[in-house]
């Protein structure tokens, strides 16, 4: 990646439920820039769905595909990035996003989450809450407590809708050097 700040990403990561891939969606139209979603990406070029491959190869494949999509995609600039929840948990990941882009942390309330990851429309979608999906969050929120906070900002999502978030983030959008 050039030194170049017009050819930088924002990168958003962010537990699942706290609105990066509708976030995201909305800011690469607003900046004119290409939208992408590591996840839909995986399942592109894997030729599978996430579940799929979760229950056929088991997580650890998973997280593979998802570190080299990761670096695919920040290889070139102007996207608007949206990773899976777990996407930090490898350092490895963690720095491909500094070097690549703006990285934002989108947060929310753990009832928030719930709520939003417990939906009729999430519940198929989601291979880390099988079982007790209230349980399973909290688990997680505790495993990653601290994942988040290498990326450059943080929003919290609980009382915001994405489009307020979009606008917040334009705001403080990091202004091309030069």
């Amino acid at each position: 990646m050039s030194g170049n700040d017009s050819s930088q990403n924002i990168i958003i990561v962010g537990f699942m439920g706290t609105g990066k891939s509708t976030v995201s969606r909305l800011l690469s139209d607003r900046l004119g820039w290409e939208s992408v979603d590591t996840d839909e990406e995986i399942e592109r070029v894997a030729g599978r769905s996430i579940k799929q491959i979760f229950s056929e190869d088991g997580e650890v494949i998973f997280r593979d595909w998802e570190s080299k999509v990761i670096e695919n995609v920040l290889n070139q600039g102007k996207r608007v990035v949206a990773t899976g929840g777990g996407a930090v948990l490898r350092e490895s990941n963690r720095r491909k996003m500094l070097a690549g882009g703006w990285v934002v942390a989108l947060t929310a309330d753990k009832q928030s989450l719930i709520r939003r990851v417990t939906s009729a429309a999430a519940a198929g979608t989601r291979p880390l809450l099988a079982g007790d999906a209230e349980e399973r969050v909290t688990t997680l929120l505790e495993t990653r407590r601290n994942a988040y906070d290498f990326a450059h900002v943080m929003v919290d999502t609980s009382k915001r809708s994405p489009s307020e978030v979009a606008d917040l983030l334009i705001q403080w959008l990091p202004k091309p050097r030069g």
